[in-house]
């Protein structure tokens, strides 16, 4: 088999690893580049926790500060895992989405206990501070970070998605997938999918890489890499 991944560089590197252990050939085509900010001030007086959804976040937010006391919140494992990596010690998993996350911060942390901080890129997917006002939270979203879309294919993918050379495309999050379908419209790719199988990580990215005719499209079970994973063995 050859996989195509579409996450960014830095967190392409756990998953290009996996798939390569399971003798899956790979390609890595980010559809998003990750840009921190370097001039962001944050005010962590009177917070009582952090909240990242994604390790973009926490690598971002580990340049601007050293504040490694709080408790933090993770959207996932992996995010979680990138955060004890910081130095994070009190490190706690929604495992799953954005709506897991918001639910773990409202079934283990009061509102009077102190303001959260999401820590964010400047376009994040769901509401997740939405959530916790309409819970009675106060949430400051501090966006630290800038996740800019691929501008087109390099030749390489572009030549081996025309000659059927790649069999799945990974997708991570809907703004990835959306990027990789306006690509592929854009130089007339789209036949070339009904060959491909598109192995998504929730319904929501699903539902944005829908629009090209794959061969086959394979939700993962639970939104986690591992999850995603095994749905790649299972077929």
């Amino acid at each position: 088999m050859r996989a195509l991944i579409t996450r960014p560089a830095e967190d392409a590197r756990s998953l290009q690893a996996e798939l390569r252990r399971r003798g899956i050939a790979v390609m890595h085509e980010p559809m998003l580049s990750i840009e921190r900010m370097t001039d962001v001030a944050i005010d962590t007086a009177g917070v009582q926790g952090l909240l990242f959804t994604s390790s973009n976040g926490v690598r971002a937010f580990a340049r601007l500060s050293d504040q490694r006391e709080l408790p933090v919140f993770a959207v996932g494992d992996a995010t979680a895992r990138e955060c004890r990596e910081a130095g994070f010690s009190n490190v706690h998993s929604a495992s799953g989405d954005v709506d897991a996350l918001a639910n773990y911060v409202i079934h283990h942390c009061q509102p009077l206990d102190g303001r959260l901080v999401q820590v964010a890129g400047t376009v994040t997917a769901g509401d997740l501070a939405g959530a916790l006002r309409a819970a009675g939270f106060v949430i400051d979203r501090i966006p630290i970070y800038e996740a800019h879309t691929a501008k087109a294919f390099s030749p390489g993918t572009q030549t081996a998605l025309k000659n059927g050379r790649i069999d799945a495309v990974l997708f991570f999050s809907p703004r990835t997938a959306s990027t990789f379908v306006s690509l592929a419209q854009s130089v007339g790719l789209e036949n070339a999918c009904r060959n491909i199988d598109a192995y998504c990580l929730s319904p929501a990215v699903a539902k944005r890489a829908a629009a090209l005719p794959w061969k086959r499209v394979t939700i993962a079970a639970e939104p986690t890499q591992a999850a995603l994973l095994a749905s790649l063995d299972s077929t």
